[in-house]
């Protein structure tokens, strides 16, 4: 019988308990799993998939202490320490497109080959309508603020090239999304979703199909925006059309990765990366994919009621079935002591998350964390939102009110003129 282990492979981030002190006590099993036989030597954080970090250290080694910040990877072991048999997890699938955005977000920082690898121009008079380009992003910011106001408002403070780009991609992801969640989405086929990503590869392209892609299109000339995460996306209404339920937390990291995971990897090179920061890009972009994943986690949290009453409940089965729950038991929408457990435990996950997130924020260019911390703030307080209800999620809707989005905003602007977390943790 294998034992599955998480790890969390990265760099500049606190560590967290060490196994055996504060671990035992929330149910977490961590001893000297990993084979120590020769092998590259890359820093690890033993983590636990369901709960959260178990320790720190070098392959082999449970519980010793290193800086790292997590992107997460499965391993399986056999419980004797015998040769280990790796799993393709979900979390190893992400990390590498990580590793491939970061590779090339710094190609494109380094000043030798930024005039050898330019990206390929794209004509300024695109075939869009009335106006051309000014108008396209002049339209895409009136849908950022219609439906983000508060992420809107925080863009405000960027350089006009860098808010104009995340409004742009702000709309494409908005669009791709309502494929399968706005009103038509009762007819999006399958070969609606293979159209609209040859469509887009026809924007990557410099052939923009309406003003909307127009912008899009442009604004990949101007930043390393890669095309993968935005592929992944659509991969994620893919599976919106075809899954209902999520075996483990696995398929639901993939699935989280796909509609939230992604929009953090599209921004980072748009956001930029303080000039001051001592983080690696795969750090930075660590964090982004950890708070797109903390978004989403919440979202699933917060709409368990109105999930129900589509068919479609994501949740982890197998943690459901350990909670002695099941999916009648959603159907039915009763808060009950196994709820309440079972919703602690997912909450500490999510919450697990975001706090990767933080330190990632303090690294983007100072006039880009604002928006960032923005959304971060107000989707945790869903979070303490749920817990007020009494983990009823099934027929209350946890929602952050006016009052307290307003006072959030000064809180995240206060953030965001903090020093770097990197440098901050190079001085103690």
């Amino acid at each position: 019988m294998a034992t599955t282990v998480t790890l969390l492979l990265g760099a500049a981030s606190s560590p967290g308990p060490a196994a055996g002190d504060g671990a035992a006590r929330d149910g977490f099993q961590c001893s000297r799993l990993l084979p120590k036989k020769k092998q590259q030597r890359p820093r690890w954080v033993l983590c636990s998939l369901k709960y959260g970090c178990l320790g720190v250290g070098e392959p082999g080694e449970a519980g010793g202490r290193s800086a790292a910040s997590p992107v997460y990877s499965s391993l399986t072991v056999s419980p004797g320490g015998d040769a280990a048999v790796a799993v393709v997890s979900s979390e190893q699938k992400v990390y590498d497109v990580v590793v491939k955005q970061a590779a090339l977000l710094k190609r494109q920082l380094r000043p030798s080959q930024q005039q050898q690898q330019a990206p390929p121009a794209v004509a300024r008079e695109l075939d869009a309508p009335r106006g051309g380009l000014g108008e396209a992003y002049a339209r895409c910011g009136e849908i950022c603020e219609e439906y983000a106001k508060t992420f809107y408002l925080g863009t405000l403070l960027m350089t006009e090239e860098r808010r104009r780009a995340i409004w742009a991609i702000y709309v494409w992801c908005r669009r791709t999304d309502e494929l399968v969640d706005g009103p038509n989405a009762s007819h999006i086929t399958p070969q609606a979703l293979d159209r609209w990503e040859r469509r887009l590869e026809d924007l990557f392209a410099g052939r923009p199909y309406d003003m909307l892609d127009a912008a899009l299109s442009d604004t990949i000339t101007k930043f390393p925006i890669d095309i993968q995460p935005f592929k992944d996306m659509i991969d994620g209404m893919r599976t919106d059309l075809k899954k209902a339920r999520y075996k483990n937390f696995d398929e639901l990291y993939m699935y989280c990765y796909y509609v939230a995971g992604t929009v953090g990897l599209m921004s980072v090179p748009v956001m930029g990366i303080a000039p001051d920061s001592k983080a690696t890009a795969e750090t930075v972009y660590g964090a982004a994919l950890a708070l797109g994943l903390a978004n989403q986690l919440t979202n699933i949290l917060r709409d368990v009621g109105e999930d129900a009453r589509r068919g479609r409940i994501y949740l982890p089965q197998d943690e459901l079935a350990e909670a002695g729950l099941s999916d009648e038991d959603i159907f039915k929408g009763v808060v009950t002591d196994k709820w309440r457990k079972f919703m602690k435990r997912q909450i500490k996950r999510a919450r697990m998350f975001f706090e990767e997130a933080e330190r990632g924020v303090t690294e983007l260019r100072k006039e880009s964390r604002w928006p960032v911390w923005a959304s971060l703030l107000l989707y945790r307080q869903i979070l303490d939102e749920i817990e007020a209800n009494d983990y009823n999620n099934f027929t209350k809707r946890a929602y952050v009110g006016k009052a307290k989005k307003v006072l959030a905003l000064p809180v995240a602007y206060g953030r965001s003129l903090l020093l770097p977390y990197s440098l901050r943790n190079n001085q103690t």
